[in-house]
């Protein structure tokens, strides 16, 4: 059976990460796999007032700074039928405002200066009929359906924003209202398609692909030089350490419970895990932020991955891509069990509770084979991102029985 297509369409991708984005990007790869038979135009999130004035000895911040004094192009091509736009207008800052009367006014005034930008671009490379994007964008993106005239508006849930402080002041009043006014929401787990489709019944589980083409296991046994010294077993993670998202008593449990084990920690660390009692111990091991395609070396001188995730709204619904990327490596996983987590239920151990992790850890220690590590790359392959944008497609597809929208291809 044919998977749903989309071709020859003019696409334009407004969200939260934008393209010179340190870290994995959703988006990007979504980007990337919309650009093999469309026009894509990548839209990074202006400059506000507030990094402007604060952040501007920043190199990224700098750049955006140069753009908007006129200084450099902010359109550029950066792959095939990929442009990116960095929008030439400061916004203001704003969410600081209280009133919800007054931020709404203020933040549709941001939005027509966001989107004369994105129009402006649009001009120059003869976009017509677009389709919009929006990437968990509840705020700068509110108003750009109506203000860019878009063919067909998509609103794309990846994590749930309303647990975070900064987002739920305002966006407890603006996401379902974005979710309802567009044509069709789409999100990368069971939690967040059932939570958009209180608001549009025309939501969609479309899954969460992978770029899993680096995270390959290898029998070189080379083990990275700040690990040498490390002794076995060696229970490790990777990824940002947030305290928001990762239980730092969890690693504490593990560490005082096992002292004979090594705990590996590879990922940049928030303020919280800088100041915590984690550093104190002697097998517990931190190693700072590492490059993407170092990862792999890490990963694989584990004999055990962790997610050991905190229980709040932040994480309940969240998919945590690094799953797949320990599991596309043979590892066996021990993680926190969230309802995102449980497509994962037959391939992973979850833990309830804190006092479950030393014996699942355990147990994947006993357990572990070549054949439960072939079984669970395998899985990890069905993750990729070209099956995640055939949901996207046949969702986008789906909606033509409801509207008039022309020009869709099978």
């Amino acid at each position: 059976m044919n998977k749903p297509s989309l071709q020859k369409r003019d696409i334009v991708i407004v969200g939260l990460q934008p393209w010179d984005v340190d870290l994995g990007s959703n988006c990007k790869n979504i980007a990337l796999v919309f650009s093999k038979s469309n026009r894509v135009l990548y839209v990074n999130s202006p400059l506000d007032r507030k990094t402007y004035l604060t952040q501007g000895t920043d190199e990224k911040v700098r750049k955006r700074i140069k753009i908007v004094r006129g200084q450099e192009d902010g359109l550029r091509k950066v792959a095939h039928n990929i442009w990116e736009l960095y929008p030439e207008k400061i916004i203001e800052s704003i969410n600081w405002i209280r009133l919800p009367w007054l931020f709404d006014k203020l933040n549709r005034r941001n939005n027509k200066t966001f989107a004369g930008c994105i129009e402006r671009a649009l001009h120059k490379l003869q976009f017509n009929n677009i389709i919009l994007f929006n990437d968990n964008d509840i705020f700068r993106s509110f108003h750009l359906r109506e203000l860019l005239k878009s063919t067909v508006s998509i609103y794309y849930s990846r994590d749930f924003l309303l647990g975070v402080d900064y987002w739920s002041r305002h966006g407890r009043r603006l996401e379902p209202k974005l979710i309802a006014g567009s044509d069709v929401c789409v999100a990368n787990s069971s939690f967040l398609a059932r939570y958009c489709k209180q608001y549009n019944e025309r939501s969609y589980n479309v899954g969460q692909g992978c770029d899993l083409s680096i995270f390959i296991p290898s029998d070189s046994k080379q083990t990275p030089s700040d690990l040498k010294n490390v002794t076995g077993p060696v229970i490790g993670y990777v990824g940002a350490l947030q305290s928001i998202r990762i239980n730092i008593k969890i690693i504490e449990h593990i560490a005082l419970s096992r002292p004979e084990w090594s705990v590996v920690l590879v990922g940049p660390e928030d303020d919280v895990f800088k100041n915590s009692g984690l550093h104190t111990y002697k097998n517990i091991f931190f190693t700072g932020p590492k490059e993407l395609d170092e990862l792999p070396l890490y990963i694989e001188a584990f004999d055990v991955c962790l997610n050991p995730q905190s229980l709040n709204a932040v994480t309940e619904g969240n998919y945590p891509r690094k799953i797949d990327e320990y599991l596309a490596m043979g590892k066996p996983v021990v993680a926190t069990q969230t309802e995102a987590m449980q497509i994962f239920a037959n391939y992973c151990y979850l833990a309830i509770n804190t006092h479950d992790y030393v014996e699942l850890i355990e147990k994947a220690l006993r357990e572990d084979n070549p054949e439960l590590k072939r079984v669970r790359r395998e899985f990890a392959s069905t993750h990729t991102w070209e099956n995640s944008v055939a949901e996207i497609y046949g969702a986008i597809l789906d909606i033509q029985q409801n509207k008039d929208v022309s020009n869709f291809e099978n």
